[in-house]
């Protein structure tokens, strides 16, 4: 079962693989935003036969959603032929939930100069077996397969890949492929039990400089909360052939 089923060409359904994590009737986001990804590159194929690459993915999260129906749409906000700027919106009871901004660019050889000093992580290989299910409930949660190597709480190292392809019966291109989960660097490395605290996440940014490839996604990330209710989670992301790009997410820390 994939994490998503067409409808039709704007609407789809969320399957149970979706559920969880905060409240298990709700979307845990992550395969949403991999969706939303995916329609940008389906409108750009369907336009233009270049293959701009995604560069960017900006979500904004406006709400949670339902395990269920949701609607989507495509524009195009700054259109050009070498660069193009494209939103995504999904929604669901007549509300919109997830508004992705996403830089499409132009593909250049800049082999010769490929080179970055982020520094490398060690492989899922070289990594302990870790069982998110002891942290978080839910089908998407449940649907992860993550090695780990823990500093402290708040900052960790650690792989994640799934089995579950994000759209039933159609073929997903890398970048939508990785940024179907995403979203789970939040939980992977908590500060606090999140049973005693909330800190979902109100946006999601990607910035790839190169695209990623195989089915594990790395991360070497740090969680960080500040006196005033705000946080932080920034990821190093990282392929089996090192770093890719980097995420952020803004949080809200709510003690209960």
């Amino acid at each position: 079962m994939a994490y998503f089923e067409r409808i039709d060409g704007e609407r789809f359904v969320a399957t149970e693989q979706v559920g969880g994590a905060w409240r298990l009737e709700e979307q845990h986001i992550a395969p949403a935003l991999g969706l939303l990804a995916h329609l940008v590159e389906v409108d750009r194929d369907q336009r233009r036969d270049d293959g701009l690459t995604l560069a960017r993915l900006s979500y904004d999260i406006l709400g949670t959603m339902s395990v269920g129906e949701v609607a989507t749409s495509v524009r195009v906000l700054r259109p050009g032929r070498t660069i193009e700027l494209v939103e995504a919106t999904m929604s669901q009871g007549g509300r919109s939930a997830v508004i992705l901004r996403a830089w499409l660019m132009e593909q250049r050889d800049t082999s010769a100069l490929a080179a970055s000093p982020l520094p490398s992580i060690p492989g899922p290989s070289e990594m302990a077996e870790w069982t998110p299910g002891k942290v978080w409930p839910g089908g998407f949660i449940s649907t992860a397969q993550v090695r780990r190597d823990q500093v402290e709480p708040g900052r960790a190292a650690f792989w994640v890949r799934s089995d579950v392809p994000l759209l039933e019966g159609e073929s997903v291109g890398a970048v939508p492929h990785a940024a179907r989960l995403l979203d789970i660097a939040n939980g992977m490395t908590v500060r606090v039990d999140p049973m005693t605290v909330h800190f979902p996440n109100l946006d999601l940014t990607a910035d790839y400089f190169r695209e990623p490839r195989g089915d594990w996604v790395g991360f070497d990330t740090s969680v960080s909360f500040g006196p005033n209710g705000v946080g932080l989670t920034s990821s190093v992301l990282h392929d089996e052939s090192g770093p890719v790009g980097t995420l952020n997410q803004l949080l809200t820390v709510r003690p209960r």
